[in-house]
């Protein structure tokens, strides 16, 4: 390594050691994938070395503050942030080339080719990674169509538990703490006390075909499942498992903060990655095994698979059935849209299953997984 590329990763660690100081969890791995992005680009280019700064050292939106003061004073000596350096990134918020061509304007005209230049690309990016089907896109695309589908939330729909909370008015009466009140007023129940039931989101549970017809959508699935278990964390417990010809448990393989760390240990644990589809054997481990000791008493099941089965129907029916006795619901996700809309063929496998879904949903691309995180919460 030269001199210069020596002063440049002592300047980058210094920084990185900074913002640890500040409150940003900015750990070893966060740092080098720093330096390789600050070596690709130019490190002089303070607008390039600020946004390879914020995508590989900021994990969290309340941190970006943090972030572009600790950026200002280090290599600027400020105090206050560049509101250029943000304002800068506008055009280009979705890494991936548009294919969309922003119309020229008239020579001269300099107001509406900066308007065209800042609006153009931004619209057309997002609208078409939106819509843009996970089998056409290419490993860059799939990276921006990561940072999009890191803002989709599922929201299982919320249960009555057995236990209760006080309340200001309920249908259960909260006896010792009307009993306190009471000595206020010489023991006449004056104010009651009430107690409500406590509300608690169902879990979640995502068996993800990983078969060879549905190794197209692999990635971008597991992608979400990785963004989806990070996101419920504390909030509702999400598990996830994998099938082809075999059931296997991804849920702490998932576990990893970065996607890509994630999906290198998931590949490494499943055996049958891109291999044949036996979803009625895949369905029937995980009802008498994870299913029946926990995993999906009163939870929603999302399959995500194509229906291509080569297993026997008996077997998958037997195995739905048994599934939806022990779910909350089951919703069925197709990465092909035609035969959800039913204008196209249908799967056996989704045939046999049908009469045991609670409903069934596109997983193709970004927009039919948003209106699958509108669709979550009405399952009550």
């Amino acid at each position: 390594m030269s001199t210069a590329g020596t002063d440049l990763v002592r300047v980058l660690v210094a920084f990185t050691r900074r913002l640890r100081a500040e409150g940003v969890p900015a750990g070893s791995g966060d740092l080098l994938t720093f330096t390789r992005a600050a070596a690709v680009l130019d490190p002089t280019d303070l607008t390039d070395l600020y946004w390879a700064g914020r995508v590989c050292l900021v994990t969290r939106r309340d941190h970006l503050t943090v972030y572009d003061r600790v950026f200002a004073a280090f290599f600027l000596d400020r105090p206050d942030p560049v509101d250029e350096l943000v304002r800068v990134h506008a055009g280009t918020a979705a890494a991936t080339d548009s294919a969309v061509q922003v119309p020229a304007a008239e020579p001269g005209d300099d107001r509406e080719e900066d308007e065209a230049a800042r609006l153009g690309p931004v619209a057309s990016d997002m609208e078409l990674l939106r819509t843009r089907s996970f089998a056409g896109c290419t490993d860059d695309e799939l990276v921006a169509i990561r940072r999009i589908m890191a803002a989709i939330r599922l929201s299982p729909p919320r249960r009555r538990t057995r236990r209760t909370r006080p309340a200001r008015s309920g249908p259960v009466p909260h006896l010792r703490a009307t009993l306190r009140r009471s000595l206020r007023s010489q023991g006449v129940p004056i104010d009651p006390a009430w107690r409500r039931r406590r509300m608690r989101t169902r879990p979640l549970v995502l068996l993800l075909d990983v078969s060879g017809s549905m190794a197209d959508h692999s990635r971008a699935l597991l992608q979400f499942a990785h963004g989806t278990q990070h996101a419920a964390r504390s909030v509702f417990r999400v598990e996830v498992f994998c099938f082809g010809t075999r059931l296997t448990r991804l849920t702490a393989a998932l576990r990893t903060r970065h996607p890509d760390d994630a999906l290198r240990r998931a590949a490494a644990e499943v055996v049958d990655w891109e291999g044949g589809t036996r979803i009625g054997d895949a369905i029937e481990a995980f009802v008498r095994g994870p299913g029946r000791r926990g995993a999906a008493r009163g939870a929603v099941v999302l399959i995500c698979s194509d229906g291509h089965d080569r297993g026997s129907p008996a077997v998958l029916s037997a195995a739905m059935e048994r599934l939806a006795r022990l779910c909350h619901r089951i919703v069925w996700v197709s990465p092909h849209p035609a035969a959800v809309a039913g204008r196209g063929p249908v799967p056996v496998g989704m045939m046999v299953a049908e009469p045991h879904v609670t409903a069934v949903a596109a997983g193709h691309d970004l927009r039919s997984l948003e209106q699958l995180a509108a669709l979550l919460p009405t399952l009550r």
